[in-house]
């Protein structure tokens, strides 16, 4: 326990880094399908997304789950505790949505990607969605069913507006 707030505020810079990277990324991706016929452009983004993907996120998603696995192994009695099993819980659907960031970087890459700019638009709403609800149950300390089913409903019809919304 000699380390543990050193480790828990590397801890935090880590999810900084990360959530950067996960904020930023799908907006990349808009830019990128909006204009995919300005090659000179899209080559630029292609650089970007490769970049910011490998050389920050990636390094920055495994130190927040290195450095998050050393703190409950220094205090395992997290473990025993609802907020931090809903934590993890949204912390797998937020390592997933980071892997699927690659997913549609490579598809983008490729020119094989399907999706529109609004559907990145969209896409970019659920990290925050994640955040919200982590943020929440590791300040109180607790999960409100009630919260966590408003919070998720109101970005539901967000992502609805944004998907349906009249270009």
């Amino acid at each position: 326990m000699e380390y543990y707030l050193e480790i828990l505020s590397f801890h935090i810079m880590a999810v900084l880094s990360w959530m950067a990277v996960l904020f930023y990324m799908p907006r990349l991706f808009v830019y990128h399908q909006e204009h995919k016929d300005k090659k000179d452009f899209t080559d630029v983004i292609k650089i970007q997304e490769i970049k910011i993907y490998k050389v920050i996120g990636l390094p920055a998603m495994w130190a927040t789950i290195i450095s998050g696995a050393v703190l409950i192994y220094l205090n395992p009695s997290l473990l025993e505790q609802g907020w931090m099993i809903a934590k993890l819980f949204v912390l797998a659907l937020l390592i997933a949505y980071s892997f699927s960031m690659e997913y549609f970087r490579k598809l983008l890459e490729k020119g094989s990607c399907y999706r529109n700019g609004q559907f990145f638009r969209a896409y970019n709403e659920v990290p925050t969605l994640f955040s919200i609800l982590i943020v929440v149950f590791v300040i109180t300390k607790s999960v409100s069913l009630y919260f966590s089913i408003f919070i998720t409903l109101f970005f539901g019809m967000i992502i609805y507006k944004i998907l349906t919304k009249r270009v």
